[in-house]
């Protein structure tokens, strides 16, 4: 015989401490003021609609493809893809430590707080507004089809159309937030360039100011035109990672922003440019290799996917900086006697810029031949702007705005259709006819109207609403160190 054994009855709990997973939701409840009445517990019948909603929410959530939904080889090329650009990106992100190193090496001393808080505090503006607005405006949708886009502010994170994309047994997948940081990147280094150019005698605040409208709008807008499938792109204008976009967009930016200004005092007498020799070249020489280093983030990374090009894209890179290097060293030293350091270090920044626009429509004979070229030019226009009576502190015009034409209008020289062995030539001087150059060509010349004028306007306006951009005679000879940030980067040792 056996015997039921019978639950003892359950104690009715008064206390919300006491209560268990199951009661606890009906004593809170009670505890509700109205809800002890009868007649509350008639707002208890939303309460299965309620769940239902939350259920077809849950449902659609989960109906989104999701990364375990991937097959094997499409799960480890999404990841692969997307890992490769955000490590691109910390390379790219790191070359503002090298910008910093070159410009405030080239500069002297006094100055040295006021370019290192430029460059680094430059960044931080260009990320917060690209994130804002300048994103949106280089890749949302078309508001003026091939000339203006716009997909509201803020970025939106929402990977789901990535996961979709690599479901689909697509390549190059990339999760928005990943894309928006390497993006960025690229938005501060036009920015960087331009403190180049107005090293010394620039007010902190006014370049502030015109940094974040440079990365918000000129920028972002100019961008479009191309790596949003703009006209030009329409056109069929070759930028692979930016010689245009960025470098000569940034060059011509703060060339505009230099010629305001106008020289540092001291750096032409009765005509003649009078040499202001750099404080440190070890950080100098230290900033130009970070930077090359970087730019292995800047152009590979410009693949926007982990294949089998990437090697290419770096090989061609390392190959024109060191072209760059080696005309700008052998010209520098015909033409002055003895090899210049700082035209070494301009080379190879010549040669980087020379080939960022090609780094992907180049063979490796003539990415080292385009380098070559650049090396050659920056020597040439840096005693040009000295002619011109154009104060560039650190060589910074002729390295990204007149090697960033360079870089461009090469593709219409000798350029080829791919990485592939083999690809066809698309220059002039290779077969490809005369078409490309004139697109490029065209292209270069865009982006210098549209930057020289939007900056231009720019420049003015701040310089208007603030009094100028320019420090005052007395604050530029006792060092904007001082004047600007009230620190001296050097404080144990006397100034000369």
């Amino acid at each position: 015989m056996t015997t039921a054994l019978q639950s003892p009855p359950r104690r009715i709990t008064s206390r919300l401490q006491d209560a268990s997973l199951l009661n606890g939701p009906m004593l809170l409840l009670r505890s509700i003021k109205g809800f002890r009445r009868s007649q509350s517990w008639a707002w208890l019948a939303s309460v299965p609609l309620a769940l239902l909603g939350l259920g077809v929410f849950t449902f659609s959530a989960r109906a989104e493809v999701a990364l375990s939904d991937l097959t094997g080889p499409q799960a480890a090329a999404f990841l692969a893809d997307n890992l490769w650009l955000f490590i691109a990106t910390i390379l790219v992100i790191f070359m503002n430590a090298g910008f910093a190193m070159v410009e405030a090496g080239m500069c002297r001393q006094k100055n040295a707080v006021n370019i290192l808080a430029k460059n680094l505090f430059v960044f931080a503006l260009a990320v917060t507004a690209y994130w804002v607005i300048g994103y949106s405006l280089m890749y949302g949708g078309s508001v003026i089809d091939g000339w203006l886009y716009f997909q509201g502010l803020f970025v939106d994170p929402d990977p789901s159309g990535a996961l979709e994309c690599a479901a689909a047994g697509d390549t190059g997948c990339l999760v928005p937030a990943v894309d928006f940081l390497f993006q960025s990147a690229f938005a501060g280094t036009a920015a960087t360039i331009v403190s180049g150019l107005v090293a010394e005698r620039v007010k902190f605040g006014e370049f502030v100011v015109f940094s974040i409208v440079l990365t918000a709008f000129i920028y972002p807008i100019a961008g479009s035109w191309q790596w949003n499938g703009g006209w030009l792109a329409e056109l069929g204008f070759i930028d692979f990672a930016g010689s245009s976009i960025v470098h000569s967009v940034g060059g011509w930016a703060g060339l505009v922003g230099a010629m305001l200004l106008g020289p540092r005092i001291g750096k032409f007498v009765d005509g003649k440019a009078q040499a202001m020799p750099g404080h440190n070249m070890a950080i100098a020489t230290l900033g130009a290799l970070i930077l090359w280093i970087g730019w292995y983030g800047f152009n590979p990374g410009s693949e926007l996917a982990m294949d089998q090009y990437v090697a290419y894209v770096a090989v061609t890179t390392t190959l024109a900086a060191a072209g760059g290097a080696i005309a700008a060293t052998v010209l520098s030293t015909i033409t002055s006697g003895k090899p210049d350091l700082t035209m070494i270090i301009n080379g190879i920044l010549a040669g980087l810029v020379s080939i960022t626009a090609g780094c992907g429509n180049m063979t490796f004979a003539g990415s080292w031949l385009a380098g070559a070229v650049g090396g050659l030019i920056v020597v040439i226009a840096v005693a040009a702007l000295d002619s011109a009576g154009i104060d560039d502190p650190v060589g910074a015009f002729s390295v990204h705005g007149v090697c960033g034409v360079w870089g461009t209008v090469v593709i219409g020289l000798w350029g080829v259709d791919g990485m592939d062995p083999g690809a066809a030539g698309i220059g002039l001087l290779n077969g490809g006819g005369i078409n490309q150059f004139f697109i490029q060509a065209l292209g270069a010349a865009a982006y210098g109207i549209w930057t020289v004028v939007t900056c231009w306007i720019a420049w003015q306006i701040i310089g208007g609403f603030f009094g100028g951009i320019r420090v005052s005679e007395a604050e530029e000879t006792q060092g904007l160190d001082i004047g600007e940030h009230g620190m001296e980067a050097y404080p144990d040792f006397a100034s000369s």
